[in-house]
């Protein structure tokens, strides 16, 4: 089931505003939590000075009726209020269960304890004041004690309400989140439905970014990135189409016009030999491009070089010169290994010389005869380049980023005096070679030189 990111957006919503409320509703309770015990001890405090200053002013029993009639009055109804006067004489004791009172432990002035009395639920809040003899009335102690239920009852519907204001000011949230992440979310609505309205006949449309806030509008921007290559990826695959469509036509023609001639009459077994011949040849070429399709293809699944082994570079290409042998002598063309010669690189021979065959071939194919190439081995941190120089034709600019492409072809100057060499997947293959070995490749125009090259991993 897939999440919904609206959903998310509301339950995120939803548990910061619980978790706010939550801790809000904690701190409210607890501070009316210590101003409703703050606010009973005040009481307490008035009470408990009221009769402390009638008790002092009386010293005799005759006299004592008044005060237990001043406690009587001030005593509510509902026992939420009680007193009590410990003494040694009973004439001046007051207050019901003295034996309970008098056996809690006697702290000092302005202190007292929770007790819990018969008939109420809730216990009572006390303080106390010693009060010194006076006369024939001995010391006492007086102590005022508040019944907690009120209090607590006052607590117990501030939680109820902070609990129910909490939940629905979260259930607001909530909803707003909803609303909130509902509009917030149009731009990728909006986005999704462009996207979808793409069609391999619209590849050059693109998403709008402009009106997109600066989140999505990244991510249009990465996505329309993302279309450009596309769109060039499905242009170079047609251009590759069309173009294995014009190599295989040219050898096939020639072997259905040869074979159709041949069999327009009579021929000898000669005449025969030489159509197969000719035959052979176009055939050879079909499956050399055929042969060089399937490595690239191997290539861009991702396929590396295996055999590695460290190798002189420059031994690597000797041997691939000494190939060129007859065909340089032919030109009249002499090669040279300059730069750093003594580097070394992991190789796989078979593969590298490949990649070096197709750069000489180049070299030598778009140099005049007499002319100079020259192979130059440089170390770059942890790769080897190997580039091939050679005089020839200027190469134009616009041409020099797709020169390692299939089947790409600059113009004219890239064949021999007019005559047609190759397939057009020598420099792609050296490309190919490249990655194989973890390297790039890289051409360039400089001082009339047309330079090739490649770079692996050492």
């Amino acid at each position: 089931m897939k999440r919904s990111i609206t959903a998310r957006l509301v339950l995120m919503f939803a548990a910061v505003a619980l978790a706010t409320f939550a801790l809000a509703g904690f701190a409210l309770q607890n501070v009316l939590a210590r101003e409703l015990e703050r606010h009973q001890y005040e009481e307490l405090d008035t009470s408990l000075k009221n009769l402390q200053f009638w008790i002092k002013a009386i010293g005799s029993p005759e006299r004592w009726p008044r005060v237990q009639a001043r406690m009587d009055a001030l005593t509510p109804a509902d026992g939420s209020v009680r007193f009590w006067v410990l003494s040694d004489d009973p004439r001046f004791q007051y207050g019901k269960g003295l034996a309970e009172i008098d056996g809690l432990t006697r702290e000092a002035n302005g202190h007292g304890s929770i007790i819990e009395l018969p008939g109420h639920e809730r216990p009572f809040r006390t303080l106390s004041v010693h009060i010194d003899p006076l006369d024939q009335r001995p010391a006492v102690r007086l102590i005022v004690g508040h019944n907690t239920e009120p209090y607590a009852r006052t607590r117990q519907a501030f939680l109820t309400a902070l609990v129910g204001l909490g939940l629905a000011a979260v259930l607001v949230v909530a909803v707003a989140g909803y609303w909130i992440a509902r509009v917030g979310l149009r731009p990728l609505e909006r986005l999704s439905r462009e996207a979808q309205a793409l069609r391999p006949k619209t590849l050059s449309q693109r998403l709008r970014s402009e009106p997109l806030p600066v989140e999505l509008s990244a991510l249009a921007e990465a996505f329309n990135g993302a279309l450009a290559r596309l769109e060039e990826a499905y242009g170079q695959l047609e251009a590759f189409n069309a173009d294995v469509a014009h190599e295989l036509r040219t050898p096939l023609a020639n072997l259905i016009g040869s074979t159709q001639v041949a069999l327009s009459r009579q021929r000898s077994a000669g005449e025969f030999q030489e159509v197969l011949q000719a035959n052979l040849e176009d055939l050879e070429r079909v499956r050399s491009i055929v042969n060089d399709m399937l490595f690239l293809a191997r290539a861009d699944r991702g396929e590396v070089a295996t055999g590695l082994v460290l190798t002189p570079v420059a031994q690597e290409v000797r041997k691939t010169i000494e190939f060129f042998e007859f065909v340089l002598d032919e030109a009249r063309t002499q090669v040279s290994i300059e730069g750093d010669v003594h580097t070394e690189a992991r190789l796989e021979s078979a593969l590298f010389r490949r990649a070096m065959s197709n750069l000489l071939q180049n070299a030598i194919e778009h140099s005049e005869p007499g002319a100079h190439i020259a192979v130059t081995l440089r170390e770059e941190e942890a790769v080897t380049w190997i580039t091939v120089s050679n005089p020839g034709a200027p190469i134009d600019a616009q041409h020099v980023p797709h020169l390692f492409d299939r089947f790409y072809r600059a113009d004219a100057s890239r064949n021999d005096r007019g005559e047609h060499h190759g397939h057009g997947l020598g420099l792609a293959i050296v490309k190919a070679v490249a990655s194989m070995h973890g390297g790039q490749v890289s051409a360039s125009r400089q001082g009339g030189l047309n330079t090739f090259g490649f770079s692996v991993a050492r």
